[in-house]
């Protein structure tokens, strides 16, 4: 599986070193398929490699998107500035802004901001006259997200061509987990600018909820190298970061999403810190190392299930079955 061997060269570098030409081919097929490309050829930088080119033009596209990911910040910061609101950067534009390990070579696509959910519409409002415009002005779409869903619908700036996903917390109101949004600002940690990223535990605790609470684990390698980075280098600055992980998981009521995530990433890249593993993780490794030598994704029924099961986390059966009958009436 081409997926492990994107874990596998991620985790120990050096295993680069002994590729065969087929191994080379798949590995990159499998990284640009998971958007893990520029991780790779960051982790790779400085060895004597075959495809020493393509690694060096995935770093300098990686390098890009870390400056247009900053910049967008930027962008909102200012919009945003005169209202006085918490902005939360989240996810990757969060680690590129706190110069973290998980930003170095991440692909970077959305920016992602957390508000408190009482400001929502002026937020809304500043953002609409400062150039973004709705994705898909669609009136059932506009009303399920501003009903169901933990965030407002996405935004692109009509010159820039940039989206912006403006989240008042991480996970569907419709979740069975019920993270404290409030919390969440409360204790975010400010970059100086005038924006704020998550706290350390905080930000392990999203990433986790991302990946295995809300979602059908598309892109969950990446998502899984992001919680390996963190858990990482958190537990460098302080010994005691996986047992206040765990604290902070069950304030937010994930305990299970943030203890499957450490099993997983001590399965897949050998992160500290994770527990025995139980039986279903090996679906959930399956699932996360689908990829072939040539990109594709395989294990098709699993692949269906975890998009079954993205959706039954999200919403109550009868509200799930609504929501798919509308969607199906209107194609």
């Amino acid at each position: 599986m081409s997926g492990a061997l994107v874990a596998a060269v991620l985790a120990d570098p050096a295993r680069a070193e002994t590729l065969t030409p087929g191994q080379w081919n798949a590995l990159i097929a499998a990284a640009r398929a998971e958007q893990l490309i520029g991780s790779v050829a960051t982790r790779l930088e400085g060895l004597p490699l075959p495809a020493a080119h393509l690694l060096s033009d995935a770093r300098a596209s990686a390098e890009q998107g870390r400056v247009a990911a900053l910049w967008e910040a930027e962008m909102a910061r200012r919009a945003l500035a005169p209202l006085g609101v918490p902005v939360v950067l989240l996810k990757g534009t969060a680690f590129v802004a706190a110069g973290l390990d998980a930003g170095r070579g991440r692909a970077i696509g959305d920016l992602d901001i957390l508000v408190p959910r009482e400001r929502l519409d002026v937020v809304e409002a500043a953002l609409l006259a400062a150039g973004w415009e709705w994705v898909k002005p669609d009136p059932y779409d506009d009303a399920y997200y501003r009903r169901w869903m933990h965030e407002l619908p996405p935004l692109i700036h009509r010159e820039r061509d940039r989206m912006i996903d403006v989240h008042h917390t991480i996970l569907p109101p419709t979740a069975r987990p019920t993270p404290d949004a409030a919390l969440l600002i409360a204790d975010a940690v400010p970059l100086g600018n005038g924006l704020s990223i998550l706290s350390p535990t905080d930000m392990v605790v999203h990433a986790a909820a991302h990946l295995f609470a809300d979602g059908d684990l598309q892109g969950g390698l990446r998502n899984l190298w992001d919680i390996d980075r963190l858990v990482r280098e958190f537990s460098e600055r302080d010994a005691g970061f996986v047992a206040a992980l765990t604290t902070r998981a069950a304030q937010h009521h994930l305990s299970d999403a943030v203890a499957r995530a450490l099993r997983l990433a001590r399965r897949i890249y050998g992160t500290p810190g994770g527990g025995d593993p139980v039986a279903s993780d090996a679906l959930f490794a399956r699932r996360l190392l689908a990829r072939d030598g040539w990109g594709r994704l395989r294990h098709k029924g699993t692949e269906f299930g975890f998009y079954v099961r993205s959706h039954w986390l999200r919403m109550p059966p009868a509200m799930l079955a609504r929501h798919l009958w509308t969607k199906f009436r209107k194609k």
